[in-house]
């Protein structure tokens, strides 16, 4: 999973803040400081959609657009990529551990609490 560009950004935080699929037009009408043609907004819906950020469904002759994966999915994600790209996994870890405050510290303690008791 690659990084997103200005646009695409932009229009995955515009689905990722709804809790329903969008059109292109309904994206379009929220994107704010941009004059962007319609067909300028379907192009990276789509591309968006083929590089796996986003479902698509019919709705009538439009499509409607809903993110694949939560924000929080696609940051994790991120994470470990950038993590992949270190050649030594511990010593990054280890200087992530010592950058977090307390309660990032605490947030980390309890999901690895969680995951070894299951």
């Amino acid at each position: 999973m690659k990084g997103l560009g200005e646009l695409e950004r932009i229009i995955m935080d515009i689905l990722w803040a709804r809790n329903t699929a969008l059109t292109a037009r309904e994206v379009g009408r929220l994107i704010e400081d941009r004059d962007l043609a319609p067909t300028t907004v379907m192009t990276v819906l789509d591309r968006l959609s083929r590089k796996g950020f986003l479902e698509r469904t019919r709705d009538g002759r439009a499509w409607r657009y809903q993110p694949a994966a939560s924000r929080d999915a696609y940051v994790a994600e991120l994470m470990l990529e950038a993590l992949d790209l270190t050649g030594d996994r511990d010593a990054a870890l280890t200087r992530f551990a010592r950058a977090v405050s307390g309660t990032e510290a605490e947030i980390l303690r309890k999901a690895l609490t969680e995951l070894e008791e299951q």
